[in-house]
């Protein structure tokens, strides 16, 4: 009976335990916006999401947070280039989520991939769909704490 209750909040725990991580790799790309040399780097949500959730739905390979059309399922563009599965691990034990590179959009001298507007738009709406989370989680809370009390 327990378990029925903490199913729905189970899955918005790790969905913002995801947020979360995914909000601190934004800001950290947004820091190091002037470092050269600077690679970017992401947290694919719904890849993140299914390693948490166990689905086998979840490919296993990383790819990066925006696709380009000549990259394969395992983030390489090319039989000789290193998986990024391979160097990066998926969801580890401690639920931090797995990280992949962002594609560059904008080429800079220095070699940094990071774009502040992409970056700060990502920054906005992965904050946005963490108050999401962070209110659902709130209400079916009180809703249970309702239900408890006879309300």
């Amino acid at each position: 009976m327990f378990a029925n209750l903490t199913n729905g909040l189970d899955f918005q725990a790790k969905a913002l335990v995801i947020r979360a991580d995914r909000q601190r790799v934004i800001a950290s790309n947004i820091a190091n916006a002037d470092t050269p040399g600077y690679a970017g780097r992401d947290i694919n949500f719904k890849e993140a999401m299914s390693s948490a959730l166990g689905s086998s739905s979840a490919s296993g390979a990383l790819s990066l947070s925006q696709s380009s059309s000549a990259s394969s399922s395992d983030g390489t563009n090319h039989a000789r280039h290193i998986p990024l599965q391979s160097a990066l691990g998926s969801l580890s034990n401690d639920g931090s989520a797995p990280l992949a590179y962002t594609v560059q959009t904008q080429p800079a001298m220095d070699g940094n991939s990071v774009d502040l507007d992409h970056e700060r738009a990502s920054f906005a709406d992965n904050a946005v769909h963490y108050e999401a989370t962070l209110r659902f989680i709130n209400g079916t809370s009180k809703t249970i704490l309702s239900a408890i009390q006879g309300q």
